[in-house]
């Protein structure tokens, strides 16, 4: 039996699957870390501790390889995009990893969005004016930090980092290098406007490579820690939204991937760059010929937490000896459509697409004195789905109609919720059998660098089992009268997003 392994190096921790040469899960490790949030809007991580989750994620699966009747074919790493690590001439950091979801940079996101420049760059590079942008946080570094910014020789993502520490290669492979606001969509090369505007150059940032290409000769140091042969082949692979298409079987056109986990994203991929006039959406190249379009938003399961945190009573829980989430989940089976005439919009970590403004703060409207705390629950649920739809449509209006959308992520665990997804977006809902999607589109990718598959179509009998849900015509009518109020209320409150959101951050010094 030959082997492949597939890592995925994500906000929390990091994941590496043993697969066998059909893709088929052998063994899994998964290794955490910590997300620093000592000052306002910070959300950094120690490099070390993700090198040395990576190492031990790979050495444990691979320990479970028996290479002596069979070999391993490569690795593939999948990792989460948007980080920045500041190096010196050496190329040892000189900073924590500054992960996407830090928002220090949303003053110079602001500055560029009311600079022609912010909207030229955008249409060249499909990324989004945002602090979570590569872009934006160099803007801010400048500005803001300049001898550090100054005292920098070189810049990366994780990712990249990552190879350089077990080949001593400098690359960045085409997905990540795109989601940067640094690259150029057309040519897949740095953009000299975008690197003028962040003061930075070519030779400061690694050299872009295809997601198939592949790294060999593992330095000796690193060769140990992970426990793998020298000669073994790294893939370069994708960013881990990418791979999670590749992974569930979403890589045509008529078919949207949707994950709600922490956060959410609504994804498509494409045959050719699709730019929103609207600039609500992404556009990211994953490699030669394929790109992926869609919208990742900040507030998912976590916002369902936070609610059930909150709403659901204590005693009730202890009454019932169920988890708090069995409870809120027959709670909500119990609130009819529209929640009795609640809306709830979940902005309670401001939110990426559609709206880019990370000052968006989350409100009940329509409150009244009918409505009970499972109504509030529904209606979380709700707006967390209706917020996960404007982004859908506003992909459905670009790419076409879909046959279909493929689900994955932690509200797969609750029957109501999957089929409140269907009845919200009008359209047949898939939920695959859960396993790490983006670790198995990593492994897809490595098959086709490899000459295994000739494109990254994944085979239908490795998505497993999936549960089906269509539409209620009778639900589908109420969220057709509730969903438009949910976006114009949205609309009215946003100009007193920054006003509230000022108030707060002055208060909460």
């Amino acid at each position: 039996m030959n082997y492949l392994i597939g890592v995925d190096i994500g906000t929390s921790s990091t994941k590496a699957v043993l697969y066998d040469q059909d893709a088929r899960v052998i063994d899994q490790a998964n290794y955490g870390y910590e997300l620093h949030r000592n000052a306002a809007g910070m959300a950094e991580q120690e490099p070390e501790e993700i090198i040395n989750a990576a190492e031990q994620a790979i050495h444990e699966v691979a320990a479970k390889a028996n290479l002596s009747k069979g070999k391993l074919l490569a690795v593939s790493i999948s990792s989460a995009n948007q980080s920045l690590l500041l190096l010196d001439k050496n190329k040892k950091p000189i900073s924590r990893l500054i992960t996407w979801a830090d928002s220090r940079a949303q003053r110079a996101a602001d500055n560029l969005k009311m600079m022609t420049e912010g909207q030229q760059l955008y249409m060249k590079t499909g990324t989004p004016v945002h602090p979570m942008s590569t872009l934006t946080k160099l803007l801010w570094l400048k500005k803001d930090e300049p001898e550090l910014f100054n005292r920098t020789a070189y810049f990366a993502d994780i990712k990249a980092y990552l190879f350089y520490r077990l080949f001593n290669e400098f690359r960045v492979d085409m997905s990540i290098a795109s989601c940067t606001g640094l690259m150029n969509l057309k040519t897949c090369q740095w953009d000299d406007q975008a690197l003028t505007l962040a003061g930075v150059t070519k030779d400061q940032l690694p050299e872009i490579v295809d997601g198939t290409t592949q790294a060999h000769g593992l330095v000796p140091e690193a060769q140990a820690k992970l426990g793998v042969p020298a000669d073994t082949p790294f893939i370069y692979g994708a960013y881990d939204g990418a791979l999670s298409n590749i992974g569930v079987g979403a890589t045509k056109q008529n078919t949207v991937a949707i994950t709600i986990g922490t956060s959410a994203a609504v994804r498509v991929v494409t045959d050719h760059p699709v730019i929103d006039p609207e600039r609500r959406l992404f556009c990211y190249a994953i490699s030669k010929g394929q790109w992926v379009v869609g919208g990742p938003l900040n507030n998912g399961g976590d916002v369902y937490q936070w609610a059930v945190e909150h709403l659901v009573d204590s005693s009730a829980v202890k009454n019932e000896n169920v988890d708090p989430y069995t409870l809120a989940n027959h709670v909500i089976e119990g609130v009819p459509a529209g929640a009795h005439g609640l809306l709830f919009h979940p902005f309670l970590g401001g939110e990426r697409a559609p709206l880019w403004n990370a000052k968006a703060r989350g409100s009940f409207f329509g409150l009244s004195q009918i409505h009970t705390r499972a109504d509030m629950l529904r209606a979380v649920m709700e707006g967390i789905s209706m917020n996960i739809a404007t982004v859908f449509q506003a992909v459905r209006a670009l790419v076409g109609e879909p046959a279909s959308v493929t689900a994955t992520g932690g509200f797969a665990r609750s029957e109501v919720w999957r089929q409140m997804l269907a009845d919200i977006l009008n359209c047949p809902v898939n939920i695959p059998d859960s396993f790490e999607s983006g670790c198995l589109g990593a492994a897809i990718m490595a098959m086709k660098s490899l000459g295994m598959i000739d494109s990254l179509e994944i085979p239908k009998q490795l998505i497993g089992n999936v549960s089906s849900y269509q539409p209620d015509p009778a639900a589908v009518k109420v969220y057709q009268r509730y969903t438009p109020l949910f976006k114009q209320v949205e609309e009215m409150l946003s100009p007193a997003y920054s006003e509230i959101a000022n108030l707060q951050e002055r208060q909460n010094k």
